[in-house]
């Protein structure tokens, strides 16, 4: 599951400092990120209160409230298919990711926002998803697989809602997946690592540019 890719993730970057740099004291421009584990591990609930102390707890489970904070004070337009967990989403991403410095799990992210992730046992509305942040940078994404055919439909109709009243970003409809649900699969998780920009912090590269292998070519003509 999801907890067993974060443990692996701290594994594999720890060795991977280790035997590049020789240390897992990582520098990258003026910062040094420590990449020697455990790392810290919060909810995208509790990451949002942490970093905006001026709420509380009520705030961040109140969709009305975050719509205005959103509107008013993030100056972010709010469309009417947002729910409470799109509006939480975009508080985090406005007010947290850039602070997450050292290496750091978000975990707990809104069903609405995770449309492929397994829902968690305890509480329907956030999912067993993580993120991975160095240097305000997300690095990598990862979740328990979503195995609930039915489950699963509803959330890509859900999505198509949301697409529907103006969300660009809302996952498309995907039947053949939903089918292939329907036969099975197993409790799986999956992880996806920006390779580019691990390379950027292992080599203290300050553009993505000098670490591609392909980069963008301007045409000849």
């Amino acid at each position: 599951d999801y907890k067993d890719l974060m443990a692996l993730t701290e594994n594999m970057l720890e060795k991977l400092a280790i035997d590049i740099l020789g240390t897992t004291d990582v520098p990258y421009g003026e910062e040094v990120y420590s990449f020697k584990g455990p790392f810290k591990k919060i909810s995208m609930f509790d990451a949002i209160l942490e970093h905006n102390p001026d709420f509380t707890p009520e705030n961040v489970n109140d969709r009305d409230f975050l719509a205005k904070f959103t509107q008013e004070v993030l100056k972010e337009q709010v469309k009417p298919g947002f729910g409470l967990g799109k509006l939480q989403t975009i508080v985090f991403e406005e007010t947290v990711e850039t602070k997450l410095r050292q290496p750091t799990f978000i975990t707990e992210y809104p069903a609405e926002t995770s449309p492929l992730a397994r829902r968690n046992d305890d509480n329907p509305h956030i999912t067993d998803r993580f993120e991975f942040f160095i240097g305000g940078r997300e690095l990598a994404n990862g979740f328990s697989e979503l195995n609930d055919p039915i489950d699963q439909k509803q959330r890509f109709l859900d999505q198509l809602k949301e697409r529907e009243a103006g969300d660009d970003e809302a996952h498309r409809m995907d039947e053949d997946f939903v089918t292939a649900l329907e036969y099975g699969l197993p409790p799986t998780a999956g992880l996806g690592v920006g390779i580019d920009r691990l390379v950027m912090f292992l080599t203290d590269s300050a553009s993505i540019r000098d670490v591609l292998l392909f980069p963008l070519m301007k045409p000849e003509a």
